[in-house]
């Protein structure tokens, strides 16, 4: 049975957070509130919690799973490389609503990347998923707690009707905001790509970084 925890926004608690890290670093699965809807948390460094994602949402094997980390240090734990350009944009975006594709670290299971060879990663502004991130000490899954297809869920009484018992805990932060996802910019192509447009305007990247983007 699905267990939902209720804890502060403002102030997560200590020790529930602890308790989730404990979780996820046994392979099990935890559902967080973020700054637009809530995610489905797992260690990306086990490829049995990995399988564990992809089986309770159905997600196609060929869709990535994205990545938070809780600080610069922790992104170098799943990427081979932090470019000048990642630099730029992290000193200026992060946290916040940009995810960067980089390329992935050899630890990283297969199956989190897709069957390619790069990972996105961002670092949450969020309260709740930063505090997660940062007791777990490595990065986490950010996928949507939701079925693969399905409407992201905004409440925890969503992920929970929508994931059944496959999800172990939720921490139940209250209702999230919505609104648009992070962008997403692929780092290891030459130009950068836009992956996806989201809530950071492509004019900023571009006049971080000093170059058009496609």
């Amino acid at each position: 049975m699905t267990a939902i925890r209720r804890i502060d926004l403002q102030n997560p608690d200590g020790a529930l957070i602890a308790s989730a890290a404990a979780l996820l670093r046994a392979g099990r699965l935890v559902a967080y509130p973020t700054e637009t809807f809530y995610g489905l948390g797992a260690d990306p460094l086990s490829a049995a919690a990995v399988e564990r994602v992809f089986r309770a949402k159905g997600r196609p094997e060929r869709m990535a799973l994205p990545l938070i980390a809780a600080d610069e240090a922790a992104v170098r734990l799943c990427v081979r490389e932090f470019s000048a350009a990642a630099r730029k944009l992290a000193d200026a975006f992060w946290p916040g609503a940009l995810t960067l594709i980089l390329p992935a670290a050899d630890a990283l299971p297969p199956l989190l990347l897709g069957g390619g060879r790069t990972v996105g990663v961002r670092i949450s502004p969020h309260p709740i998923a930063a505090a997660l991130a940062r007791a777990t000490g490595t990065p986490i899954v950010a996928t949507s707690a939701n079925r693969s297809g399905g409407p992201a869920p905004a409440t925890a009484q969503e992920v929970e009707a929508a994931m059944g018992e496959e999800v172990d805990l939720v921490l139940d932060g209250g209702p999230t905001r919505g609104g648009l996802a992070s962008t997403v910019l692929d780092l290891t192509v030459d130009p950068p790509r836009v992956v996806r447009a989201g809530a950071l305007p492509l004019a900023a990247l571009e006049a971080v970084l000093g170059r058009r983007l496609d």
